[in-house]
């Protein structure tokens, strides 16, 4: 069903930018959180779990490329993509305890800030922002191809942001001794973080619940197959994913005798390609029993 793809090719092509990427991102990450303790800077500690949930969608999206190649076997016929919800999952529920952890530190430090090493903080965070600005002409190409390459520069491209703020935080206590702005800063950090990973929780979950996708309205896809010619009624209508971009369905399609129910299944496959993106489809034909009692009889 899928040897008219270039799945396979997309993958190859972007998977050593996101190998680069995801060095550079999980070496400085590292570097970031030994700097937050040797500076005493909560915010810099923030800016690294942010780089952290950064350095996760990485790792999600090269798991994903990878895996995409993985062919299906006796015992998992539709291959491995899960994996990549299971890792999500896991990864945002770690990424939920930094920042919590973070945040209640942070309001220790309000009623009693203390003494910031603001060179170190400001070196540090300055060098995070190059690595992000790298990271980010890496992933450009295939932000635009693959759902995976969009995800990973989004993070990069947000967490650009929060070195800004560190690097803004460092020059504020420097010039006034307003050391208050570093837990300020974590606080902020945090707000930020925690959103985008209750969204990668979220959509784990709906994949491993086997919920309908994002941007597939399941009314919509009923109706789209009631509409068919020939179609009388549509039951045992499903559709999920099997990763965060490959969605699935299945249908019973009940249809009036003398249909070409082959050619009816094809022409509604093809449908649910171009509008939906599903090429994961299983439709079965039922024929009306015309003249039969279940035909014209309400069921007891």
């Amino acid at each position: 069903m899928g040897s008219g793809h270039d799945h396979g090719t997309t993958a190859i092509r972007h998977e050593r930018p996101l190998w680069w990427a995801l060095g550079l991102t999980g070496g400085f990450l590292i570097a970031e959180v030994i700097g937050a303790f040797l500076t005493n800077s909560l915010a810099l500690l923030s800016d690294a779990a942010h780089m952290g949930t950064d350095t996760l969608a990485l790792m999600i999206a090269l798991t994903a490329v990878r895996l995409s190649r993985k062919p299906a076997d006796a015992k998992r016929s539709f291959g491995y993509v899960r994996m990549e919800a299971i890792g999500a999952m896991a990864n945002g529920l770690m990424l939920f305890a930094v920042a919590a952890y973070i945040l209640w530190e942070a309001v220790g430090r309000f009623s009693q800030p203390p003494q910031i090493a603001t060179t170190g903080m400001l070196v540090i965070a300055s060098l995070g922002l190059a690595v992000n600005l790298i990271a980010m002409r890496l992933l450009s190409a295939g932000s635009g191809e693959s759902l995976n390459m969009k995800g990973a520069y989004l993070e990069v491209w947000s967490d650009m942001l929060g070195s800004v703020a560190v690097i803004a935080g460092a020059i504020v206590i420097r010039l006034t001794g307003w050391t208050v702005v570093d837990p300020i800063l974590a606080v902020l950090i945090g707000l930020w973080v925690l959103p985008r990973t209750w969204t990668l929780l979220r959509e784990a979950g709906n994949v491993l619940m086997e919920g309908v996708p994002r941007g597939i309205d399941l009314d919509a896809v009923r109706a789209l197959l009631s509409s068919a010619e020939g179609v009388s009624d549509v039951h045992d209508l499903h559709v999920w994913s099997l990763g965060s971009s490959t969605p699935a369905m299945t249908a019973h399609l009940v249809v009036a005798q003398g249909v070409d129910g082959e050619a009816l299944r094809r022409e509604l496959a093809k449908l649910l390609d171009e509008r939906y993106g599903i090429e994961h489809c299983t439709l079965q034909i039922e024929a009306a029993a015309c003249g039969d009692e279940a035909c014209d009889s309400p069921h007891p």
